[in-house]
């Protein structure tokens, strides 16, 4: 399971790397995307894959007894998910913006100030 997910781990990431080497401005969002699904995935993978039962001490004992899920990962992609959806919505305003202002997705257009008042 850890190899499996290592492997789409390292996919989604060339995908986000490819995407955002483009020069269309929604690929560099979806490249962003991935990115973030990459380095969510692979945070779940270091923090050990166990199934197990949930991080609790039972009443009575001083620690948790093995086997259990640890709590810190599962925090930490939680709120990596909801900051990448606010980057991605933010940067989709943006495009959009951009287009009205621009009428093309290129990056190569959006390097000059000059169409903007026009």
């Amino acid at each position: 399971m850890v190899f499996l997910l290592a492997i789409v781990t390292g996919i989604l990431t060339t995908a986000g790397v490819y995407m955002i080497l483009r020069r269309s401005f929604v690929r560099v969002i979806l490249g962003l995307a991935f990115i973030g699904h990459a380095a969510n995935l692979l945070i779940f993978t270091v923090g050990r894959i166990t199934e197990g039962k949930a991080a609790f001490v039972t009443e009575g004992l001083s620690s948790i007894t093995e086997p259990f899920a640890d709590p810190l990962p599962q925090a930490l992609i939680l709120t990596a998910i909801v900051i990448g959806f606010g980057v991605q919505a933010f940067l989709i305003v943006l495009f959009k913006q951009n287009y009205k202002s621009i009428g093309s997705d290129d990056l190569d257009d959006m390097n000059t100030t000059d169409k903007l008042g026009q």
